[in-house]
């Protein structure tokens, strides 16, 4: 039995699928990053809930023991260190995704731009966005999530949120 899949020539006899040399490779990889506007993917914006912090890399008990240093985690694609922080999405509905972490990749910790309008939470928006699709949820309950990267934050413009520069013209006319 022999098939044609677009440039890829396959042949299976029932026991797996065999593709011919030279022939093996996907359109888009496992673990590709899409570049995203931050509007796009969040319209109403995140809040950021805490601080940012370093990814560190697992420590057994035994390298804690030891003396070991901690080891703050690499990015493979950029060899960029990685922080972390906890965002909330106000535009989404289902509360358990509401809130995620979100990974930073630059080589000093980034710092927000934003006051905090409450204490340990503020209104962001970040440069340098990626996606990455993922797998989320458990047993027969799995969705498509995506994973999501940033260079850093950028000052939060009044344009992210039309209504709200609208409402204070009007109370203060």
């Amino acid at each position: 039995m022999r098939h044609e899949i677009a440039d890829c020539v396959c042949s299976g006899s029932g026991r797996g699928l065999h593709i011919r040399e030279g022939f093996n490779q996907m359109a888009i990889s496992r673990g590709h990053r899409f570049p995203v506007e931050f509007a796009d993917a969040f319209p109403l914006g995140l809040v950021l809930v805490g601080e940012v912090a370093p990814d560190n890399e697992y420590q057994s008990r035994e390298d804690r023991a030891a003396g070991r240093p901690v080891r703050q985690r690499m990015d493979e694609l950029t060899g960029k260190r990685q922080w972390k922080a906890t965002v909330t999405d106000p535009d989404e509905q289902n509360a358990k995704r509401a809130s995620f972490e979100i990974t930073f990749l630059a080589d000093v910790q980034p710092v927000p731009t934003t006051a905090e309008v409450l204490p340990g939470v503020r209104p962001i928006e970040l440069d340098g966005m990626t996606a990455e699709p993922r797998v989320a949820g458990n047993g027969e309950y799995k969705y498509q999530s995506y994973s999501f990267r940033a260079t850093g934050f950028r000052a939060a413009g009044a344009a992210a949120n039309p209504r709200k520069t609208s409402e204070s013209t009007t109370k203060a006319a």
